[in-house]
């Protein structure tokens, strides 16, 4: 069984690992795999709206955060992140936190969710993403420079809420 609850700071020492191994692998997220503890620290944990740990058996397998994705006139739209332990992987554990996120930005009052930079080459990420309703808005071109395939698109996905 999964438990989501939000995140303290507390465990941001068992969430960096998981960040940390993620951002290593330079094939999904933009952030740099130089990132130090305490940048990975602002970005996960001080610049969002919120921020969640999903725990199984008494550990945490994931994490996700939501933030407006814009201020002002585009505040109504929220994004987020996830991000899942290397070995829970295949658990269903992304969903969980996504069907998650979407309850939560739903109760903060946002109108829909974006995901600006979805890399193309991430096909269990967009198969996802598809499945929680999420559906394609645009394609970045070669947006994404892949540590191992070089130079990838990248898509912009989107939700808006009925």
């Amino acid at each position: 069984m999964v438990i989501i609850k939000q995140a303290t700071n507390r465990d941001f020492d068992e969430i960096w690992p998981i960040l940390h191994e993620t951002f290593l692998t330079g094939d999904t997220y933009a952030f740099s795999p130089d990132m130090s503890k305490e940048e990975g620290r602002r970005i996960w944990m001080e610049t969002p709206l919120a921020t969640y740990v999903a725990i199984k058996e008494d550990r945490i397998v994931g994490t996700y955060f939501i933030k407006q994705n814009q201020p002002g006139l585009g505040s109504h739209i929220c994004n987020a992140g996830y991000v899942v332990r290397k070995d829970a992987r295949g658990e269903g554990i992304g969903k969980i936190m996504c069907e998650h996120s979407l309850k939560e930005a739903k109760s903060f009052g946002f109108k829909g969710m974006q995901y600006n930079f979805v890399v193309s080459t991430n096909k269990l990420a967009i198969d996802l993403w598809e499945k929680c309703g999420f559906s394609i808005a645009g394609t970045l071109h070669n947006a994404y420079n892949h540590k191992e395939k070089g130079f990838v698109d990248a898509y912009v996905m989107y939700q808006w809420f009925d």
